[in-house]
């Protein structure tokens, strides 16, 4: 004979289904809270490029295409000016104070040891205290590579694009992942001879 009432009252049937649910098995089915976060968050995306391919000309196709083309141009643009980290030239000078005697030497220290990037940086910091002991420029602290080749350039006009020229080659170097050479070098060292008698 049947256990089973064949009425159940609504208290027995409350703990009835609480017994059923309380099974570990639900539990184990349940996604956990990463899941419905992920879940949650894909929803919001699509449903918010459905909101903007109704408004797009092209629908989903359009969105599709203006993104890829998006995306090209910023890595044509990271190709031709380099890594976008700095914006700003740097400061020439940083730690103690040197002539551009010391300068000088270090670049070409530098030079023998195929450190091309150092005896760019080095020669550059000899040509800007060049300038600053021959009275060309005012001695500055924070001054940057471009200040320098912009305020030179002023006073020694005959010089400015060669100036202008060497903080160029020297940002790139430094700041844009350009790999140093020994032309690049001779360049700056062209430069500084060249200015090594050049006066206010």
């Amino acid at each position: 004979m049947s256990q089973i009432p064949v009425e159940v009252t609504p208290d027995a049937a409350r703990d009835a289904a609480a017994r059923e649910l309380s099974d570990p098995a639900y539990a184990a089915a349940e996604p956990s809270w990463l899941d419905r976060a992920i879940r949650w968050l894909i929803t919001q995306i699509g449903e918010l490029f459905g909101r903007i391919a109704v408004g797009f000309p092209g629908g989903f196709a359009g969105l599709f295409i203006l993104l890829v083309l998006i995306i090209a141009v910023v890595i044509v643009i990271r190709l031709r000016v380099g890594p976008l980290a700095r914006n700003a030239s740097a400061a020439v000078f940083t730690g103690k104070r040197l002539t551009a005697a010391d300068h000088r030497r270090a670049a070409e220290q530098a030079a023998q040891r195929g450190d091309f990037a150092e005896a760019v940086r080095e020669r550059f910091r000899a040509i800007a205290r060049g300038l600053e002991e021959r009275g060309v420029l005012d001695e500055r602290s924070g001054r940057t590579v471009d200040e320098l080749a912009r305020e030179a350039g002023a006073r020694l006009p005959g010089h400015a694009t060669a100036l202008r020229t060497a903080a160029r080659i020297f940002d790139e170097i430094w700041y844009g992942g350009r790999t140093a050479t020994a032309q690049s070098y001779q360049r700056l060292a062209d430069l500084d001879l060249a200015l090594d008698g050049a006066r206010r």
